[in-house]
């Protein structure tokens, strides 16, 4: 866990402002935090307030929220095989800033449920955010700042492209993630593929029995924990909070076929193929983002974030984060936080 005094040792490139002074008491006062929310600085969280469910467009969606209810709007996005816990020690950080923090689990993630046993258990990526703007919309947000990770990094990536005015400013983890499925046919190098084994093991009827196995299915999450983060010590407790969420009921079919989806081996909802199409062109993001690269994460391209640069056309700044694996903000939650901070500085400017 990073704390107050190695915040600016991970910081690998240029300043991110002033570092978080901790969720103390009379701050949390000030920010409108309740009581139950509120945690002495530099103690980690272990859960969120009472979770919270709402309908939205195809799914009930299951969700934390943090915050004072008229703040400004963060909205905070998983991926996997994680969960909402990822931002435990985030969302107060972001809350004691007077921000309102809604964090969701995604489609098939933990108290998340479709309303229809009927709906095609889509995965392809414009879906998931299609499911964001459905939150948002249900919640009474117009716009957010949208921040995320892996799928999450993804979600938000997506919106800001496609719907940049609901989208106020934007964290991204790994930089620029929309999918082009013609660009995903071509090889990488071997020792790039072979990080990325797991999903084709899911293109394999045996990887679909492997994650229908409720012990395999932990065994395996844990394994990507420690390949994606190989610095983070995490305990059982802490992953035994998030395995949890790995029990929805669709679960294996969205895992299955997102992965499935990418490598052109299973094929999205019709009615989204126009969405597809445009996401296939790489379209520029024009809000202010910051983009954050886990010096450690085995999927960081090289470069400081010069291989996706060009992907950020409005103000921008990059930050790596030394000795910080794939899970930034659970390895790293302030200056996660502080990501946040500075996009929504940076669209005032």
């Amino acid at each position: 866990m990073v704390n107050r005094r190695s915040f600016w040792k991970i910081v690998g490139a240029g300043a991110v402002g002033a570092p978080f002074a901790g969720l103390t008491a009379g701050s949390a006062r000030a920010a409108g935090v309740p009581p139950e929310e509120r945690t002495p600085a530099g103690r980690p969280h272990t859960s969120f307030a009472a979770l919270r469910q709402i309908k939205a467009g195809e799914l009930n969606v299951g969700y934390a929220e943090a915050g004072p209810a008229h703040g400004p709007a963060v909205v905070l996005l998983h991926g996997w095989p994680y969960d909402i816990h990822s931002y435990v020690d985030v969302a107060p950080l972001l809350a004691a800033e007077g921000y309102r923090v809604v964090v969701p689990y995604l489609r098939g993630y933990g108290t998340t449920r479709f309303l229809s046993p009927r709906t095609f258990r889509d995965a392809q990526q414009s879906v998931f955010a299609l499911d964001l703007l459905a939150l948002m919309d249900a919640l009474g947000i117009e716009r957010a700042i949208l921040a995320g990770y892996d799928w999450g990094s993804r979600t938000a990536d997506i919106v800001a492209a496609l719907w940049p005015k609901r989208c106020k400013a934007l964290v991204s983890v790994s930089g620029y993630l929309i999918t082009n499925r013609e660009k995903n046919k071509q090889p990488q190098p071997p020792k790039v593929e072979w990080a990325w084994w797991y999903q084709y093991y899911f293109a394999t009827e045996r990887g679909v029995l492997g994650l229908e196995n409720a012990e395999y299915r932990r065994e395996l999450a844990r394994l990507v924990w420690r390949f994606n983060s190989p610095t983070w010590r995490f305990d059982e407790a802490t992953f035994a909070r998030t395995a949890a969420a790995f029990k929805n009921p669709d679960y294996v079919r969205i895992v299955i076929r997102n992965y499935r989806w990418r490598l052109g081996l299973a094929e999205g909802d019709p009615r989204y193929h126009g969405l597809e199409r445009r996401l296939a062109k790489g379209p520029v993001i024009g809000v202010p983002t910051v983009t954050l690269d886990g010096g450690r994460d085995p999927f960081t391209p090289p470069g400081g974030g010069a291989a996706y640069r060009d992907k950020f056309s409005g103000p921008y700044a990059h930050r790596t984060l030394r000795d910080i694996g794939h899970n930034v903000p659970q390895e790293a939650p302030e200056a996660f936080a502080e990501a946040v901070v500075e996009a929504d500085r940076l669209r005032r400017r």
